[in-house]
């Protein structure tokens, strides 16, 4: 799995000209998922996410996870995070299938909400306008398969 982890002052989706997520402070959460991931590869990377200290404390540094500073969470699905660069043209086939993908993605979402933090989301596979304040700005890259490697 892949995610785009972005600290914003808020973020929203909408789709159809309806808003479908929106959240204040926290983080909009950008998820891929490849071939070969699996609820292992969500549940760490949940984990992760959740307990990510990128907020502020009193001092100005980055020391404070989301339900420190009572975050919500905004999950997008994004197949386009496994794009093959390798031509002017993006070539998708290393992205799971939907078959795979979408059930991950909804498992996923399931573990944020057992961690408590019920995510607002888009809808898996829909054309989807997401705006977002970012805030620092502070993104990062969360890819499992190099966390595996790393281990």
């Amino acid at each position: 799995m892949k995610a785009v982890v972005t600290r914003v002052k808020s973020a929203s989706v909408t789709i159809g000209g309806e808003a479908q997520g929106t959240i204040g402070q926290g983080y909009l959460v950008l998820l891929g998922v490849g071939p070969e991931d699996t609820e292992t590869e969500a549940d760490y990377l949940a984990e992760k996410i959740v307990n990510l200290r990128v907020f502020e404390d009193g001092q100005g540094k980055m020391n404070l996870n989301l339900g420190q500073v009572g975050g919500e969470l905004l999950v997008v699905s994004q197949f386009t995070l496994y794009a093959d660069l390798g031509s002017r043209r993006p070539g998708f086939s290393h992205a799971a299938p939907p078959s795979l993908a979408e059930p991950l993605y909804n498992y996923f979402l399931d573990k944020l909400r057992e961690k408590g933090f019920p995510p607002q989301h888009g809808s898996f596979g829909a054309d989807m306008q997401v705006e977002s304040v970012n805030d620092g700005p502070v993104t990062l890259l969360f890819d499992t398969d190099e966390m595996r490697k790393r281990k």
